[in-house]
């Protein structure tokens, strides 16, 4: 007897769902989070992105664009150029509001550090920006100051990273296998070579660029390029170690961008006992050339974690809830991780990406294997190549950029040039939160702290504290582009318990400061305290 049409019909629908369970992935469920639009155009496609120690935020992207949408001020007008738009921008965050910015030279796909004296100085470029350093001391009239040939070599692509001395070390660069300081301490300094990168680098791929450095808290640099990585002795040009390859091989630097941060220093009487890397996200060997023929290659959805502390260190591979290429991996005040931005398929380059990744995500590294990515509530606004992100320091995560074309693109294309600012604010900054939130009363901003100095930090809380539940954080702040976040560190300081000392609301905790610059350089950093994982408002210190 044959069936009926409801049995047929039921059981058709029961293997349709049982095909449909099979094929995808339950999705990990959306932990919170919230975003704003901050402004609809800031004029510029912010490309690079830096907090300074006053609240402002200063951005570019590159000269050769062609006219933006925001003029220089008074009618000025580049040197020798009839453009007279501004490719820069300070945004101030306190009044939500840009003043334009004049560069000179190009300034595309550059590098740079926060100097421990608050200024930024910016290294490299493009075309006539290849050599030049360029220095921003923020004030209400300040602009940009161009040293045209700052640099021994082209860099194009770099790295930088604030040393211990307080100089910046710039790495690499495109068809730049070497190194070089700034300041310099002499007119005839060299740049010594780093085979490293030669060994590293695909013929007509490359995917070295951008390498992720690190300052090891031994003083040495971590270093790594394509799938693997050495531990360098700059200052005698030695590698000291060299570690495995990535267990998969696969490429995680430019144009195969992934990104990377080390993971939080805990200092213990003077120490940082553990401490660790994690790569994640990264796009496919043989990637970029397949999307520069139309085909675009899924992304990687793997995380590697290597203990560089470790006498034998070994990567240990993690798997994400989504794949991601581009995407931009950020420190939070609380010692979680931030993934955002990004998309699903293709590599870095002009028009190479596919499928925008909206929904960030959380990486609780102190959790157990297997439950520690919890995706976040996504945003509207695609954020694809040349994308930035950076942490403020009332914890919001500010957000920009996105422009996958050579020139603006607004209309006809598939991800129109991004001019809009927006924030991310990761769930410890929900209203449910407040009476668990600190609020730091001393120190007081820009105080100045030595190193293994006690440090009294007094704050108050409205609701109920756990003094146990209470820890410090110092937050270095980075200067991003490209998916990664050049000079970022976090270190949790040693200390003891906090205690209620006046009223029902103000209590103070003692910490030690870190103990050298090896763990934390001299300069800007920002001063959190953190009760049940909501950090306060940061405050600005300076290290010395």
């Amino acid at each position: 007897m044959a069936p009926s049409a409801s049995v047929f019909s039921r059981h058709l629908l029961f293997s349709f769902l049982l095909v449909l369970f099979q094929a995808a992935p339950c999705p990990v469920a959306a932990a919170g989070g919230s975003w704003s639009v901050l402004l609809p155009s800031i004029g510029i496609s912010a490309m690079h992105m830096q907090l300074l120690p006053n609240d402002r935020v200063v951005m570019y992207d590159r000269t050769d664009f062609g006219i933006s949408n925001i003029s220089l001020p008074d009618g000025k007008c580049r040197p020798n150029s009839t453009d007279c738009s501004a490719h820069s921008v300070e945004y101030d965050i306190a009044s939500n509001s840009i003043r334009p910015l004049m560069v000179l030279t190009n300034v595309w796909c550059s590098s740079g550090t926060l100097m421990p004296d608050g200024r930024l100085v910016q290294t490299g470029g493009w075309d006539d920006g290849y050599r030049v350093v360029r220095i921003y001391k923020s004030c209400d009239s300040c602009d940009w100051q161009e040293i045209p040939k700052g640099l021994n070599q082209q860099r194009w692509y770099a790295t930088n990273h604030i040393l211990p001395d307080g100089r910046q070390i710039i790495i690499g660069g495109r068809q730049a296998f070497n190194y070089e300081f700034y300041p310099k301490m002499s007119t005839t300094e060299n740049s010594p070579s780093l085979p490293f990168l030669v060994q590293t680098n695909e013929p007509n791929v490359e995917n070295n660029l951008y390498p992720f450095v690190f300052l090891n808290p031994d003083g040495n640099l971590f270093v790594f390029a394509n799938n693997r990585a050495i531990l360098l002795d700059y200052s005698k040009n030695q590698v000291l170690k060299t570690y495995p390859t990535m267990p998969d091989g696969q490429p995680r630097n430019y144009p195969s961008t992934g990104s990377a941060v080390l993971l939080p220093l805990r200092i213990k009487n003077g120490t940082v006992n553990a401490v660790e890397v994690l790569v994640c996200g990264g796009a496919p060997k043989g990637a970029f050339v397949n999307a520069n023929n139309g085909i675009f290659d899924g992304a990687l959805d793997t995380c590697g974690r290597i203990k560089i502390s470790d006498p034998n260190p070994q990567w240990v591979m993690e798997t994400m809830p989504m794949a991601r290429v581009m995407s931009d991996m950020l420190l939070l005040p609380n010692a979680q991780i931030l993934i955002i931005n990004g998309v699903s398929a293709g590599v870095a380059g002009w028009e190479l990406g596919r499928n925008p990744v909206l929904s960030p995500v959380i990486y609780q590294a102190d959790n157990q294997a297997g439950s520690r990515f919890e995706v976040q509530n996504p945003s509207t606004i695609p954020r694809v190549y040349h994308s930035t992100a950076v942490l403020l320091r009332d914890g919001r995560v500010l957000i920009g950029g996105s422009n996958a074309h050579d020139k603006y693109e607004f209309t006809n294309v598939l991800y129109p040039t991004e001019l809009s600012l927006e924030a991310f604010s990761p769930s410890y900054l929900d209203s449910s939160s407040s009476g668990l939130r600190p609020r730091i009363i001393l120190p007081v901003t820009n105080t100045k702290i030595r190193y293994g100095n006690r440090l009294v930090i007094v704050f108050t809380v409205s609701g109920l504290v756990d003094p146990n539940s209470v820890s410090v954080t110092m937050v270095a702040p980075s200067f991003n582009t490209h998916s990664f976040s050049m000079n970022q560190r976090l270190m949790v300081l040693d200390g003891g318990v906090a205690n209620k000392i006046l009223g029902n609301s103000r209590y103070q905790v003692v910490v030690t400061t870190p103990p050298s610059g090896n763990i934390a350089p001299a300069g800007n950093y920002l001063l959190f305290v953190v009760h049940k994982e909501i950090p306060s408002p940061g405050v600005w210190v300076q290290m010395q």
